[in-house]
């Protein structure tokens, strides 16, 4: 990596970090399929919005105008789809079988499902893409020249490093905890993943 470009990708890396670490639908999601699934699984949880942050960053530091009019204008179908799907991981979290019933009777959840849901979920926050926007053109303004794939690439390090640091605490924790235990995290993230549903449609209204 060119050193004077070091700078420009630090920062990225820190909004990234910075996207990823708040306590929101995709940390609940990666939390309980960690306790429920393992770390493998979760950490794909994780890495799935890793995926949609570097694409969203790609987004904002190429400036391409077409795909941000489309999702600007397609807000209020990509929230309603997003808050649906929550909705439906609500569901799924709270009429879920015991993780060792689960594994015998379908296999559990395979990583390429956990990654794809969390691709999609969140992709779907169209605000994602309005903050990438107005940062990345912050960025740009103050890097004259450079190129925005260090940029995209920072982001996508930052998210992804979140990810793996959750996954590792959860990790630990799930040697802990009992079955009973694990029930109720996964009904309180069923109630959690129900709430942010409920405001992201509330806020379309608004």
């Amino acid at each position: 990596m060119d050193t004077s470009l070091f700078p420009l990708f630090l920062k990225s890396a820190l909004i990234g970090l910075s996207i990823a670490a708040p306590v929101g639908p995709i940390g609940l999601l990666c939390i309980q399929r960690t306790l429920d699934h393992g770390p493998r699984v979760g950490l794909a949880t994780g890495l799935g919005a890793a995926v949609a942050d570097a694409m969203y960053g790609a987004i904002g530091a190429f400036g391409v105008t077409a795909v941000i009019t489309l999702l600007t204008a397609s807000r209020t179908l990509l929230a309603s789809g997003g808050a649906l799907f929550l909705l439906w991981l609500a569901w799924s979290a709270w009429h879920s079988a015991e993780p060792k019933q689960a594994a015998a009777a379908k296999g559990g959840v395979k990583g390429w499902q956990a990654f794809g849901g969390t691709f999609l979920l969140t992709i779907s926050n169209p605000m994602t893409i309005l903050s990438f926007i107005a940062v990345f053109s912050s960025l740009a303004g103050g890097m004259a020249g450079a190129s925005p794939a260090w940029m995209i690439a920072g982001v996508f390090v930052g998210s992804a490093l979140w990810w793996f640091i959750l996954v590792g605490m959860v990790g630990r924790l799930r040697e802990r905890l009992q079955p009973v235990h694990l029930r109720w995290v996964r009904r309180g993230s069923a109630l959690l993943l129900a709430g942010f549903a409920g405001y992201q449609l509330m806020s379309l209204a608004v």
